[in-house]
């Protein structure tokens, strides 16, 4: 398989952006990624475009030939791809192998959601469609309930705290005040977070991450298109991809995403590394819970260290492993689509050292994207160097 680099970078501000439609947020970050490629658009030659559910959100179907139209690049391939909240990340996984596979030289991969749109319920709604309709929506399941579970029993099973999971959220606030694009641009307190409304006991409010707006897109390119077009390329080491059971009440532990360990696995034999190589990692917090699992599923610490490894502060700018410095979807935002994109872009970002007020000593970054619960994950690894 082919090298493939990304030499592109574009994403709009992400929050309630009422003024806005998915059209106009997507040709933004699009346009942004070429402009910021030194490509012109008329050299792209597919696109594959994150989405989750356009339909219920704003009533639009058929995502990839309207991203075509409306970007002005009509006629060549423009691929939908849904993998829930993990539709960005697949989407850049998809445009990997294909640049990898030898079809294509230069790829957009963008990610993109407009959830304001449709009232608090309607959004709540939507959402549970990623979860099992037979047996977790039709019983009034929801994400923060199903999530709750997992946190109930991570806290039996570990001695996990609230507290602990609240020092996540209070971190990547701080890390978000030196992200321009980020949706909540704002400290808060531990106390903060504990004395927010309970929406599903363990969980809080300020445990979870926001309904947003936005989009993000990166430009993907061949070896030989990359050396042609950019002086400070980032390349895409390792893309891991694996799915689990869509119920919780199917897997063995729902403390453990097995999707995010396979795909992990996948990702640290490809690039040959270890998690003790990686310099930053931008987890899928959509619950704090979620991120004291995900560093757990991916080999920072061992599995039930999770909440005292944060509470060490190994998670911070300057601590072990730098997790989320975007903000995370905390409080970057997290619409949806674009979530695994915006992740790709902050690990660009650090490896170019261009992530000004949160810069980590870069030289492999990795992301992590999750559908649902954990029914799908996606981890890739990028380096500074072929």
């Amino acid at each position: 398989m082919r090298k493939v680099a990304i030499i592109g970078i574009g994403m709009t501000k992400f929050g309630n952006l009422w003024e806005r439609d998915l059209v106009s947020l997507a040709v933004e970050a699009g346009a942004k990624a070429c402009k910021d490629a030194g490509v012109d658009k008329d050299k792209i030659q597919a696109i594959y475009g994150g989405t989750m559910s356009g339909g219920l959100f704003v009533s639009q179907e058929h995502i990839g030939a309207l991203l075509a139209d409306y970007s002005g690049l009509k006629n060549i391939p423009s691929t939908r791809v849904e993998a829930a909240c993990a539709s960005g990340g697949l989407a850049l996984r998809q445009a990997y192998l294909d640049i990898a596979s030898g079809m294509h030289d230069l790829v957009v991969a963008g990610g993109v959601e407009k959830m304001t749109d449709i009232g608090g319920g309607a959004a709540t709604n939507t959402l549970a469609t990623a979860a099992s309709q037979e047996w977790e929506a039709v019983q009034g399941a929801t994400f923060p309930g199903l999530y709750a579970m997992i946190a109930k029993l991570h806290m039996k099973r570990y001695g996990t705290t609230e507290r602990q999971m609240a020092l996540c959220a209070v971190k990547n606030h701080k890390n978000a005040l030196n992200n321009p694009n980020a949706q909540f641009r704002r400290q808060i307190t531990v106390e903060g977070v504990m004395k927010s409304t309970r929406i599903a006991d363990p969980v809080k409010l300020f445990d979870c991450s926001p309904i947003s707006d936005g989009a993000a897109s990166v430009v993907l390119a061949s070896e030989k298109a990359a050396e042609k077009f950019s002086k400070n390329p980032v390349w895409i080491k390792a893309s891991g991809h694996a799915t689990d059971t869509l119920s919780l009440h199917d897997r063995e532990d729902i403390t453990t995403l097995k999707a995010t360990v396979e795909a992990a696995k996948q990702a640290y034999s490809q690039a040959n590394l270890k998690p003790a190589d990686i310099d930053c990692v931008e987890v899928h917090d959509c619950f704090t819970i979620a991120e004291i699992c995900a560093i757990e599923d991916l080999g920072f610490c061992k599995k039930g260290e999770g909440g005292k490894f944060v509470e060490k502060g190994n998670t911070k700018i300057n601590g072990k492993i730098p997790v989320n410095t975007s903000g995370g979807l905390k409080a970057k935002g997290h619409p949806i689509g674009a979530s695994g994109i915006a992740q790709a872009i902050e690990a660009v970002l650090q490896l170019r050292r261009h992530a000004k007020g949160r810069q980590v000593d870069t030289e492999y970054a990795m992301t992590h994207n999750v559908g649902g619960t954990g029914a799908t994950a996606v981890v890739h690894i990028f380096g500074r160097e072929k």
